[in-house]
């Protein structure tokens, strides 16, 4: 009998936090383990969109906290150590209105967020924060103060000297007395985690490494989390940290099948058995997904979606079909056809262009980091068969920054790059109109 189901139960587009969500990995979880339980050392977790970075960032996070059901769930509950370090953990996603590590650090510095915020970490014994605020006068050099509610209103008490016009300082301050005045009122910790995610939009990260490098002790541990072929892309002035990386240092990739296939069987037991998927609609989502998280976890949860609306629990073959119908006709996925739509700019040639670009079959392996790569004279010959005659002149708006990008330039002549592995596979399902 038919039951509706919330497909948000056992699919999502979010990052994943809840470690029984979490799928696969073991081996990256088994070097997040190491990472963490270092003495000193820096965790950088770097990869390509849709691959499953930020949620492994929230699994360290877990982690750092004590909490270890992910390792014992990835079979790894042998190398757990017997005193694992504890950490007060700080989490910030950047984002691109951030220009440079000055303001990132301002930023952390007035992220009240009660859960991943740094001045959480603020002792306040008996009473509850309700507000933050700097005094005009702070720029003066006086201290950071909090509000909080009084007996008769509000009062204030301070927290770390601020120095003045010195932001970078101010942070030192906040970080380094974190530890101790939180372990004289909780149980103790060895230290203090500050995990950045989507590190990579910030505009100009140089000095970041440097920073990084200065604070980085016994009692202060960084992490940092975005889009990079290596290190070197993620951290500019890497150089300074690269002992410190070198443990660390975390390469997500897309997944293989058997963690793909994961996913589905994880969705079941999260559904508790009220959803089931037939055993070749998984097999092709795991073709389909092309080992990205994020894409397969879409499909999913699109396929229940459309269960719900024809009054179905079972995604059968012949449901299935119905969905990819509705992807390829562009009317499930929002933001991707949005993204599909800016790139061809409503150009039948274009959009023909880009979805022979993404069909095109490269050397390497499936689950291979060249996975992405395009030739463009590899395709011109095909392109030209179709009608496609000034392939050059179409180029340039599926390389502009303002179009998406859907492609990045790559150091040889006529090589590019998907921006982004998950719109290829979009474009690879998406019907030519």
């Amino acid at each position: 009998m038919f039951e509706f189901v919330d497909p948000e139960i056992g699919f999502t587009s979010s990052v994943i936090r809840d470690p029984k969500r979490f799928v696969g990995r073991s081996d990256l979880i088994q070097s997040c383990m190491n990472a963490l339980n270092a003495r000193e050392g820096v965790i950088a977790v770097y990869g390509k969109r849709g691959v499953g970075k930020s949620s492994l960032v929230r699994q360290v996070q877990q982690m750092a906290n004590g909490n270890y059901d992910i390792a014992q769930k990835a079979g790894l509950a042998h190398l757990i150590p017997r005193h694992p370090r504890r950490y007060y953990t700080v989490y910030y996603a950047c984002d691109s209105n951030i220009n440079n590590t000055d303001e990132l650090i301002r930023r952390l510095c007035n992220d009240t967020d009660p859960e991943d915020g740094l001045l959480r970490l603020v002792p306040d014994a008996g009473k509850e924060l309700s507000e933050f605020s700097r005094s005009d006068e702070a720029s003066a050099g006086l201290d950071l103060k909090l509000i909080k509610w009084g007996v008769k209103g509000s009062d204030s008490q301070k927290y770390s000297s601020v120095v003045p016009n010195d932001t970078i300082q101010s942070f030192r301050n906040f970080v380094s007395g974190s530890v101790d005045a939180n372990n004289r009122m909780w149980s103790k910790r060895d230290g203090v985690l500050i995990l950045l995610d989507e590190f990579d939009v910030i505009g100009t990260k140089f000095g970041m490494g440097s920073l990084i490098k200065s604070l980085t002790s016994p009692t202060v541990k960084f992490g940092v989390c975005g889009i990079g072929a290596d290190i070197g892309a993620l951290i500019k002035d890497h150089k300074s940290v690269a002992r410190l990386i070198e443990q660390g240092a975390i390469h997500v990739r897309p997944m293989s099948g058997d963690e793909t296939r994961q996913i589905f069987t994880t969705a079941t037991e999260l559904f508790r058995g009220k959803v089931s998927f037939a055993k070749k609609v998984v097999e092709q989502i795991v073709e389909l997904s092309e080992g990205l998280p994020y894409f397969a976890q879409l499909i999913g949860k699109s396929s229940v979606q459309y269960g719900n609306e024809v009054g179905s629990n079972n995604i059968d073959e012949k449901i299935f079909g119905e969905v990819l119908g509705k992807i390829r006709e562009g009317k499930s996925f929002p933001n991707l056809e949005e993204q599909y739509q800016l790139a061809i700019g409503r150009g039948k040639e274009r959009a023909m262009l880009l979805t022979l670009l993404a069909e095109q079959q490269g050397e390497a392996t499936l689950y291979n980091d060249e996975v992405g790569r395009v030739v463009l004279q590899r395709t011109r010959t095909t392109a030209q068969g179709l009608g496609i005659e000034y392939i050059d002149q179409l180029m340039p708006r599926l390389v502009e920054e303002r179009y998406g990008p859907a492609l990045i330039k790559g150091e040889q002549r006529g090589h590019y790059e998907f921006a982004d592995p998950v719109f290829r596979a979009y474009v690879k399902l998406r019907k030519l109109d």
